[in-house]
């Protein structure tokens, strides 16, 4: 970015601030802006990169003004699979602003806009809080020109129905041919969109790639690298850059560098894993007090500013897990060599050495650079076997003092307000076709807690330092969720019969996660709760993590596969390396989005596989009993939630053929006329697949046959007790599955979210 036109940008907003609300002409404005002088051209593109910026608006009379004098706000949109947006504007001290799907204009999910807020006039109002609403004015900037779907005919044209659910209209292309090749209906193509100018019409593009059927081997992946315009190979120069470093840490490398190769260093990771990016120590002193050791990868070291590795990893922004493979940040050579903390060689590391006190409270903490020697590499499953038995060698006393001060620490975080929305992973095993051969439950147990507490207290120390240090730095916040959107959920709550209190009360938010976790319907309403919550994301200011319930965090402890972190690493150890404050902002606007876009490929990776599974399980004529619990019923037939394949789904009356069902509204409730059966939220019952829609990416359930498992009615149960409270950052072991995006429902969703896929461990916090 040209720091010249970054400075005279800066000048225009300022002189456009002492304005107010006067709009001024160019002319005026070039006057204005003061010594010293500006060459005209310099001028213009200033000015029309702040208004594609959505920095500066036009009005009538080719006018500027500041776009909050016009009550016009710029940021980027999120929309969900129902066609509402969700308006995450720039300026991070305004509020999420709601956007009906009638007034989203020919905005696309993620695009930057330009929104009208709607501003009602005072009087008599509801005390109850009502969400800040508006309409989009204005498209500043595609986040995707291109979009993956199937081709189709009419009696007179060609048209692509776009895979993603959230475009509901077809896009008409002129012709099925690209270059000599022809595409037969039903192909994935990729097609690039022409202007849009209207929401009346339907979009209309021309084909660019033809992915082949569905059907074929590799397709349904590919299909999700185009949609998200994931790389698949990196540039020539990176790889020349990386390949340069050799395969060995060199001698002169540990200058300067406290030599911890004497410590009991392991890793803790994922049985799949192949980039370990953090190892710990940790020694029980003779005073009852705690030394800890948290080692991080020192990409730092390796990939530097201004460099074909760093701009690469800059735009990738994080490594990208699909259900099939990795889209790595940086190359191989480092993010599974050279960077990657394996056992048995040297490696260099940033450090933070923490000495606590009995019961886990940080009384000093030292960052410094490193070089460690890793003893061991054990998977989760390992270190858990290891703390279920006694301890019989040093690995094993280790092990066993790290989960003893994990757990003080993890009781001291809840106790001071942190909440709990943990909930199993289903992860899906592949053949070696790519097909889904088995479905497994991850839960996050105390293997799990080990590590997370740990990296948790590593960012919120890096965070501190940060902060206390004045540097322009990246953190990573999660705002405090809307007033009305949070009386929203209570009111759901409430309307399931649960006891619920004022939300805006941390304790009494802790409390109602504590009865959840007890009730039947309790995993779909904290699912509910995350809705209800904002999104995570990165910016320049430390306002704090509302889930956590943290003043100080931020990303410090996976730079291998997050640049965000390494650009904190920067921050600790090489300020001078940062970019101006502006740039860093136009930097954490860019992670955050492609942290959603890599979240979004990772659950339609998960999709389209799953999708497939469930699809050969009608053809075969065997279908699989699974188990399901009602999330919600209604007129036509009820929801209902499958944990262990990871979605929803819907069970229409017309499938259920042992009785005539009548819905009591009252009660909220079904009820067969003859068999008196009533299904209520929180039942338990057996379902198998009866229909996959690909296209609007649902899933339709019948119950199971009497043989398979005779549905089980199971009323929902009060308690007042319970373990759990979390947050609506990703914890460690969702490392490689995605949240769904703002507002929208999971995999196979057609109406009410389900619980659970949210528990990959060092994630998306």
């Amino acid at each position: 970015m040209n720091p010249q036109l970054l400075m005279l940008e800066e000048r225009i907003l300022k002189t456009l601030r002492r304005a107010g609300a006067r709009p001024w002409t160019a002319a005026e404005l070039a006057r204005r802006i003061g010594p010293p002088a500006v060459a005209s051209a310099e001028f213009e593109a200033a000015l029309k990169a702040l208004e594609q910026s959505g920095r500066v608006v036009r009005i009538k009379g080719d006018r500027y003004v500041l776009p909050q004098a016009a009550d016009l706000i710029p940021g980027r949109i999120r929309i969900n699979r129902q066609g509402k947006g969700f308006l995450q504007p720039d300026d991070p001290h305004l509020p999420e602003i709601l956007i009906p799907e009638h007034a989203t204009g020919t905005a696309l999910h993620e695009d930057r806009v330009l929104v009208r807020r709607n501003v009602r006039p005072k009087g008599l109002r509801s005390e109850a809080p009502e969400p800040v609403t508006g309409e989009v004015v204005r498209i500043l900037e595609r986040r995707r020109t291109q979009l993956v779907g199937t081709l189709q005919r009419s009696s007179r044209f060609f048209y692509v129905i776009p895979d993603d659910p959230r475009i509901p209209h077809d896009i008409y292309v002129p012709s099925p041919r690209v270059g000599d090749r022809t595409a037969r209906l039903g192909d994935k193509v990729v097609v690039a969109l022409r202007d849009w100018p209207s929401r009346e019409t339907n979009p209309e593009g021309d084909l660019v790639e033809i992915l082949g059927a569905p059907s074929d081997p590799g397709v349904d992946m590919l299909a999700v690298l185009r949609q998200y315009q994931l790389p698949t190979a990196f540039p020539a120069a990176v790889r020349r850059e990386a390949e340069a470093f050799g395969t060995e840490v060199r001698p002169q490398e540990l200058r300067g560098r406290v030599d911890c190769r004497g410590q009991l260093v392991v890793t803790i990771d994922p049985d799949d894993a192949r980039d370990f990016d953090d190892a710990i120590a940790v020694e029980r002193l003779a005073d009852g007090h705690w030394k800890l050791w948290v080692h991080i990868a020192d990409v730092s070291h390796y990939v530097k500013p201004g460099t074909a590795l760093d701009e690469e990893a800059r735009r990738r922004g994080n490594s990208t897990y699909l259900v099939d493979r990795v889209i790595p940040m940086l190359p191989e050579v480092l993010s599974n060599e050279l960077c990657s903390l394996k056992p048995g060689v040297d490696r260099l590391t940033k450090c933070v050495e923490f000495l606590l006190s009995p019961d886990g409270r940080v009384l000093q903490s030292r960052f410094y650079s490193a070089v460690i020697h890793s003893r061991h590499r054990l998977t989760y499953g390992e270190a858990l076997e290891r703390l279920r038995r006694p301890a019989t060698d040093p690995l094993g006393r280790m092990l066993h003092q790290a989960h003893e001060l994990a757990q003080r620490l993890r009781r001291r975080r809840f106790a001071q307000g942190a909440l709990d929305l943990d909930f199993p992973e289903v992860k899906l095993r592949l053949d070696e076709r790519g097909r889904v051969v088995r479905v497994e439950t991850v839960v996050h147990d105390i293997a799990h807690q080990l590590i997370e507490e740990f990296m948790l207290l590593a960012n919120e120390a890096a965070a501190r330092r940060l902060r206390q240090s004045g540097r322009p730095a990246l953190y990573r916040v999660h705002e405090p969720p809307d007033p009305a959107r949070l009386e929203e959920y209570r009111q759901e709550v409430l309307s399931h019969n649960v006891p619920c209190g004022r939300l805006d009360d941390r304790a009494e938010l802790q409390r109602l996660l504590e009865r959840l976790n007890h009730l039947p319907i309790g995993p779909a309403l904290k699912v509910g709760l995350l809705r209800s919550l904002m999104r995570a994301q990165y910016a320049t200011e430390p306002v704090g993590h509302f889930g956590l319930n943290k003043k100080d965090y931020t990303h410090f402890t996976s730079p291998i596969r997050r640049y965000a972190d390494l650009v904190v690493h920067r921050a600790l150890f090489e300020p001078r390396a940062l970019p101006p404050l502006v740039e860093l902002e136009s930097l954490a606007e860019h992670l955050s989005t492609m942290e959603r876009n890599s979240a979004d490929a990772e659950r339609d990776s998960r999709e389209v596989k799953l999708f497939a599974h469930l699809e050969e399980q009608l053809r075969s004529g065997r279908p699989t009993p699974y188990p399901a619990m009602v999330t919600d019923v209604r007129n036509h037939g009820f929801f209902v939630d499958l944990p262990t394949l990871g979605l929803s789904g819907f069970v229409p009356l017309s499938a259920m053929k042992d009785d005539f069902y009548v819905f009591d509204s009252a009660r909220n409730q079904l009820q067969g006329r003859r068999t008196r059966r009533r299904i209520r939220l929180g039942d338990s019952l057996s379902v198998v697949v009866a229909r996959v829609d690909r296209f609007k990416k649902q899933v339709d359930f019948a119950p199971a046959a009497p043989s398979a498992g005779r549905a089980r009615e199971r009323r929902p149960r009060r308690s007042e007790s319970a373990t759990r409270a979390e947050t609506a950052h990703v914890p460690r072991s969702q490392r490689r599955s995605g949240k769904p995006a703002h507002g929208a429902g999971p995999v196979g969703s057609s109406g009410p979210p389900r619980a659970g896929r949210r528990n990959r461990g060092r994630g998306r916090r």
